[in-house]
């Protein structure tokens, strides 16, 4: 999937560019100063999911257009068959497979994520909306607005988005589920 996530700065240079909108104006509609817009853009840095929601959403396009060059086609149900949703690796140690990635109009995102815990915990990231977390296997260490909760399986959490949050395995390999609703 690795092709798969290099290719979404190319993709949203294209759509840009396609309906003729500027890189500074994309930038300030987005909320984003221009350098990091750019950088962005251009590959140099990581799209965080919270940008790439604002991106798609500013461009009119599904977020599975950006990530898999493919729109979605799926009105009234969709299934995703264990091991067959879009997976990508966000960053060493953080890597999900999108869920409902071939549904329509969806209002939420519903995300499998895999953590490693032999790699460097992320910063914490932010964006609108409410999250929700259940740990599938293993131990999760969830950090909300600075406040650190350790849930095992069967554990879950729901948190305000707009707070700084990540998530790191604990001990060893773990998976949860989120649902991000923005």
């Amino acid at each position: 999937m690795e092709d798969e996530l290099s290719q979404i700065p190319g993709r949203i240079k294209e759509f840009r560019e396609i309906l003729e909108i500027s890189a500074i104006d994309m930038a300030k509609d987005i909320g984003l100063d221009y350098e990091t817009y750019v950088k962005y853009e251009s590959g140099e840095l990581d799209i965080p999911i919270s940008a790439l929601y604002k991106i798609a959403h500013r461009l009119g396009a599904d977020t599975t257009v950006l990530i898999t060059g493919e729109d979605p086609r799926m009105e009234h149900a969709s299934v995703c068959r264990k091991g067959k949703g879009v997976r990508i690796e966000r960053y060493p140690g953080y890597e999900f497979s999108s869920l409902a990635y071939n549904f329509k109009g969806r209002t939420m995102e519903p995300l499998l994520v895999f953590l490693d815990p032999g790699k460097e915990e992320a910063a914490p990231v932010f964006h609108s909306g409410q999250e929700f977390n259940y740990v599938v296997e293993g131990a999760v260490k969830v950090t909300v607005g600075g406040r650190e909760y350790v849930l095992a399986a069967g554990d879950s959490i729901y948190f305000d988005a707009r707070l700084p949050h990540g998530q790191s395995a604990v001990k060893g390999p773990a998976s949860f589920i989120t649902i991000i609703q923005e």
